[in-house]
């Protein structure tokens, strides 16, 4: 019985014993984060019932009236919402289309330069503005892009030029909010892909060099053939936060002069929901954009390892 598959020996039970002795220390620090997830991310999941209901503050979530998909079809039917929904998928795509390679260019340009005091500076000069807020920000836009007194308009008034409002007039404004979002997170994103290079094998270059590959063939053939799982993960995260939007970064640059392409998911459901009271109209909408943010990240995912790349799972 003892060379039975399914059989405990005294050897098994020993090495588990020795196992446990060596590990139970890691187990029980995985408590405290467990917890954590479970206090503040899956408990607070059960209210996603709000979004069902006809709920009434004072009578709680679970003794308020089912409502059905009442507030779905209220949304769907409310054009402010469809000028919402509009306006996040189009920011957020602008984004996708000019922030997601911004890092992985200003990335490969520092690994080639051969100076490496310019190169740590320079990195460190373009990652400092991922510290700042959207508050700070926003306000050095309203500063540096106002009409009269801007620094911008300033320059642009010594060429004859201007003045513009860059935060007044819709096409201006979408340039601005993509501009400075770039601006913001290049440099953050520049670590990992430079933290990534590093990890390619300096025997491919010296091997593309023998070959007579030039420094633009060796960062095609080699540099972005060696990052190219890191671009891959990190472009299934961004397509599932592609209906996602931050709240401070348009709600503090927005202004009623854009609202036609500022106001977004995050904002409509601050002013209509929030403000406005209407919470269990703002739980189906949240709950509407996480569903479509799933999708994305399920689709972004499976076509990923349908080209031969491995995903995130």
């Amino acid at each position: 019985m003892t060379g039975n598959k399914g059989s405990i020996t005294p050897r098994l039970i020993r090495k588990r014993s020795h196992y446990w002795q060596r590990t139970w220390m890691l187990y029980l620090m995985l408590v405290v984060p467990m917890a954590f997830f479970a206090v503040f991310r899956y408990v607070p999941m059960t209210n996603i019932v709000i979004a069902f209901k006809d709920y009434n503050i004072f009578r709680g979530v679970w003794d308020s009236p089912w409502a059905g998909f009442q507030w779905f079809e209220q949304a769907f039917q409310s054009q402010g919402f469809h000028l919402a929904l509009r306006n996040t998928l189009m920011l957020n795509f602008l984004d996708l289309i000019f922030g997601f390679p911004a890092p992985i260019i200003l990335a490969i340009i520092l690994n080639e330069l051969s100076f490496k005091t310019y190169k740590r500076v320079t990195q460190t000069v373009v990652y400092l503005p991922h510290f700042l807020s959207w508050i700070i920000i926003s306000g050095m836009a309203i500063q540096l892009f106002a009409p009269s007194g801007g620094v911008v308009n300033i320059m642009l008034g010594k060429f004859g030029i201007g003045p513009i409002n860059f935060l007044m007039e819709r096409p201006l404004w979408v340039t601005t909010y993509i501009g400075l979002g770039v601006w913001r997170d290049m440099g953050w994103g520049t670590i990992i892909y430079l933290a990534s290079i590093t990890g390619i094998n300096p025997e491919l270059y010296e091997a593309a060099e023998v070959d007579g590959a030039g420094r633009f063939r060796k960062i095609w053939n080699v540099t972005l053939p060696g990052i190219r799982p890191t671009i891959v993960v990190l472009f299934i995260m961004r397509m599932g936060v592609i209906l996602g939007s931050e709240f401070d970064r348009p709600f503090t640059m927005g202004n009623p002069m854009v609202m036609q392409v500022a106001d977004v998911i995050s904002t409509y459901v601050y002013r209509v929901g929030i403000r406005g009271g209407q919470f269990a109209l703002t739980t189906a909408i949240g709950l509407f954009q996480s569903l479509v943010c799933v999708i994305f990240l399920v689709a972004a995912n499976t076509l990923a390892k349908k080209t031969g790349e491995r995903g995130i799972w």
